[in-house]
């Protein structure tokens, strides 16, 4: 939206045009998605405790959190909010990487918000049936996923980029590439989601990874540091970058008001918005194993759920003491925050790894 305007300006006024980097934009993102947040931040938590959506607390699991019971939840919608408003007035809206995004993004916040407002509202303990759920996402996610595949235009957009290796890429055709999209943007939003149970553990490593991916956006829609990086160059990919930092300024904000101990949570509404997001920037960039590496987090939290579920069925016996794999460490011993910083740090180191492939090749 600005930016139609300032290339308006432009052509009377030169140093309006400045505003037709990227780079400038993504920074300004950042810093519109932080303020809107500081901004509505408190007004949605007065909102939302008037109203007394509150959280639920497990009383089987640790018993520390039984102090959270009644904090106000569903502030991923604060969120979204900054996330939608910042991305429509940096981003260039002719392009539509940004509006797949935002769809994807807005599409599982709804999800999100239903199963939230079932929970605390409606007093429904399952809120939105697993299977209903589930049904939703797979409808959105293969929707995007279709989307993408047949508007690629390039051998390189349908191909799986290995890192590490410059020339090692696996054909996936058409097929191959919308299966693969519909199980990252699924699985990322539902890994997200998972990890979200203590105070700043989810939106901290989202944070990180967006920023990222903001790199990767950067570089694969930019023709002359994709192919020194040795990258697929992706056309209109790099206003993702765009995006990404307005995740990064609004899950910022957030955690102003989640860290411990939290004023707000994010909810389903936010952990399945933030986790699609990502992983549909992720298949766009044509980095889905670096997501992998980079939201290590994540993963080991999801696996951790599958493993005990599994073992469970199987044998009558649990791996974990409780899982996500959070409230295991909790259980064994360790505080809250000694968990999440711990976890913040493991992916700092991740993100790290994923982003030297941008040079290891």
């Amino acid at each position: 939206m600005l930016l139609a305007l300032f290339q308006w300006l432009g052509h009377d006024i030169r140093a309006f045009n400045v505003f037709n980097y990227i780079t400038l934009r993504a920074v300004l993102a950042t810093m519109t998605a932080l303020a809107i947040s500081f901004v509505v931040g408190p007004a949605m938590i007065r909102k939302l405790t008037v109203y007394k959506i509150g959280q639920a607390v497990r009383s089987d699991g640790p018993q520390t959190h039984l102090t959270k019971a009644g904090t106000p939840t569903m502030g991923g919608a604060l969120i979204i909010v900054s996330i939608a408003a910042t991305t429509l007035l940096w981003a260039d809206l002719s392009n539509p990487y940004v509006w797949v995004v935002l769809a994807t993004t807005v599409g599982f916040g709804v999800i999100g918000w239903v199963d939230d407002y079932r929970k605390v509202v409606h007093r429904n303990p399952k809120g939105l049936p697993a299977k209903v759920k589930y049904f939703w996402q797979s409808l959105i996610g293969a929707g995007v996923a279709v989307y993408l595949a047949y508007s690629s235009t390039l051998p390189a957009q349908t191909e799986l980029i290995v890192p590490f290796f410059k020339t090692v890429a696996i054909p996936l055709g058409v097929t191959g590439y919308a299966v693969l999209t519909y199980f990252v943007i699924v699985g990322s939003s539902n890994a997200v989601n998972l990890t979200d149970g203590l105070d700043g553990l989810a939106i901290l490593p989202t944070v990180m990874v967006g920023g990222a991916l903001a790199i990767f956006a950067y570089v694969a829609g930019h023709f002359y540091f994709s192919r020194y990086l040795g990258l697929p160059h992706i056309p209109g990919a790099g206003e993702l970058a765009v995006f990404c930092a307005s995740i990064g300024g609004a899950g910022l904000g957030f955690l102003w008001f989640n860290a411990y101990p939290a004023e707000v949570f994010m909810g389903d509404v936010g952990a399945l918005a933030l986790g699609a997001a990502l992983g549909t920037v992720a298949v766009i960039v044509r980095q889905e194993i670096v997501l992998f590496i980079m939201g290590g987090v994540f993963v080991v939290e999801t696996l951790s759920v599958m493993l005990q579920v599994a073992s469970f069925k199987l044998t009558g016996r649990r791996i974990f003491r409780m899982a996500p794999l959070h409230h295991h460490y909790e259980l064994k011993g360790w505080k809250e925050n000694q968990v999440v910083v711990r976890f913040w740090i493991i992916t700092m180191m991740l993100v790290l790894f994923g982003l030297s492939t941008l040079k290891l090749r």
